[in-house]
């Protein structure tokens, strides 16, 4: 019997997963990763630790599974979409401004590369049709902008740029093939023109200041890609003998975490419905959440990435919505709230989510209507979509002096709300583009909070499937080992056979309806005065500090 591993590399830790061919879990583990940060906008990690800590997770995994290694036919790798800087041989290249040698990862949620997207969204380049028109600064590009301007020795010391999930199969393989996920998603990579390169714009490189990049030939960002599920590879001896698996394992090309996600739930059975993915939203929500749908023609949205062709399956196009915060943002307003220290010594060994989650109960029989005077603006960390401005802030309104449990555990719920509605604000978007979806298929640490969900379904109105798997983006990541292994005839094949059963949770509709409907436009008056409130006050750049932006 075959099994297979997943490997999912998130913001704050590395966890792996075994596998069966009905994708079962058999045994998975975790262990930290460590996240440095010199200022509230930059956030960096270590590949050596990263590494380090996949090692660690992957022998947890199969020891805790008792399977034998020589079981394992196929291995999978999702990340963040993280930038890697590598020097000669592999050694790690600072991203760091104060020069710390061994943080080489600038991480996906690092925002010190506004000012670069906004020059190279200036450009007004053929290739950001393909993100919404807007140039974010979550992704690739302009963060290799930012090390060029800002660190330039760095930038002479680089030899080569990865994706964090192409930089772990490599570090597994040793193999330079990239995959068209994470180059097309996030370094605005052309994936329909070609997988030999030929999807680099070299005259776009040129506009933005990056012309060295496109006169070396692409080389240090990749001149070869591979689908999903391809195998790049197999695992090299040493790394083989350090995770405890057998060399030549089968190693398939990777994905950006939230893909991963949406491959291990978008066929998730909901038992009465024919399985139709171009209706699916696909939420993976966590630190962050990321909306993924699936079309079978290109869908060009406004504020929305995409259209991203093959990136998760083939003949598929992708559009990608989503929230910079928000499992990070509960955090951050529980954390900020004057009865933080209250709750944490009252429930010491409880979730706070868990325990505000029971308090709203006791509040009110229906819990939603004890926000009707307080909103808010879920926009902390910016707001990647539909909007795409990484410079936007939070707010909340409605605030009284009560500093107790209750009224925390009001701004907690007007949040999850406020995260709603903004997914609501995503799919009208999606809607009026012609992307039909009806339905949201909720995965990471977000899926296990009543709260979010029954909240997310009674405001877009959509009906919420959550899948009973536990761990749906390792599974992800598991189908790509099995696909890689070639125990699949394909990627989708592997999604279906290995998806299982789920629970639906449905809108209620009729008085809890029109309360969002009302909250809803209350949300969207916010924003319009939010943006309202910049120029009074000189503009939506004043409220960040600029730096030269020339090429």
């Amino acid at each position: 019997m075959s099994f297979y591993i997943g490997v999912d590399v998130g913001t704050g830790s590395a966890r792996a997963g075994l596998f069966d061919r009905q994708g079962r879990l058999l045994g998975s583990a975790a262990a930290s990763i460590e996240t440095f940060r010199p200022s509230p906008e930059l956030a960096q990690q270590s590949s050596v630790n990263i590494w380090g800590a996949v090692v660690t997770a992957v022998r947890e995994t199969m020891t805790s599974s008792g399977v034998d290694a020589g079981a394992v036919s196929g291995i999978g790798f999702d990340a963040t979409c993280s930038l890697v800087v590598a020097g000669e041989g592999g050694a790690p290249v600072t991203v760091s401004p104060d020069g710390a040698p061994d943080q080489d990862v600038i991480l996906w949620m690092d925002h010190r590369a506004i000012a670069d997207a906004e020059a190279i969204t200036q450009t007004r380049s053929r290739v950001l049709d393909h993100v919404g028109g807007v140039m974010s600064p979550e992704m690739e590009i302009p963060k290799l902008r930012w090390l060029k301007r800002e660190l330039p020795q760095s930038w002479k010391r680089a030899e080569t740029f990865w994706d964090l999930p192409d930089w772990l199969v490599h570090r597994a393989t040793g193999s330079d093939i990239r995959s068209v996920c994470s180059s097309t998603c996030k370094w605005t990579y052309l994936g329909h023109e070609g997988l030999q390169g030929e999807g680099w714009d070299a005259h776009f490189f040129e506009a933005i200041g990056l012309s060295d990049l496109a006169q070396r030939g692409f080389g240090q960002i990749g001149t070869r890609f591979a689908a999903a599920g391809v195998r790049a590879g197999g695992l090299t001896p040493s790394v083989a003998q350090d995770l405890g698996l057998v060399a030549d394992t089968a190693v398939s090309t990777g994905l950006i975490d939230a893909y991963a996600g949406a491959l291990g739930t978008l066929a998730t059975g909901d038992g009465d419905r024919t399985l139709d993915l171009g209706t699916r939203l696909a939420v993976i929500a966590g630190t962050s959440t990321c909306h993924i749908a699936l079309t079978r023609k290109p869908m060009y949205v406004p504020g929305i990435w995409g259209p991203y062709f093959a990136v998760l399956l083939d003949d598929w196009w992708a559009n990608e919505g989503g929230q910079s915060a928000a499992g990070a943002l509960l955090d951050h307003v529980i954390a900020r709230h004057a009865a933080a220290a209250e709750l944490t010594a009252s429930y010491p060994e409880r979730r706070p989510a868990d325990v505000l989650n029971e308090r709203l109960a006791l509040l009110s029989g229906e819990t939603c209507y004890l926000t009707r005077q307080r909103h808010v603006q879920p926009d902390f960390h910016g707001n990647r979509s539909p909007l795409a401005e990484p410079w936007r802030k939070g707010a909340s309104v409605g605030l009284t002096l009560d500093a107790g449990l209750d009224d925390l555990a009001v701004e907690y719920l007007a949040t999850q709300q406020a995260l709603a509605y903004g997914t609501r604000h995503i799919i009208e978007v999606l809607r009026h583009k012609g992307v039909m979806v009806d339905t949201l298929v909720v995965s990471g640490g977000l899926a296990r909070n009543p709260l979010y969900l029954r909240e997310h379904a009674d405001a877009s109105g959509c009906r919420v499937i959550v899948p009973d798997q536990a761990e749906p983006v390792l599974l992800g990541s598991a189908m790509l080992g099995a696909a890689a292994a070639g125990d699949y005839f394909s990627l989708d094949e592997a999604m279906r056979s290995m998806s299982g059963p789920a629970r639906v949770i449905e809108p209620r509709g009729r008085e809890i309806a029109r309360y969002h409907d009302a909250k809803y436009a209350v949300f969207l008056r916010m924003q319009d005065d939010y943006a309202a409130y910049c120029a009074l006050m000189g503009g939506a750049g004043a409220s960040y500090e600029k730096r030269e932006t020339g090429p």
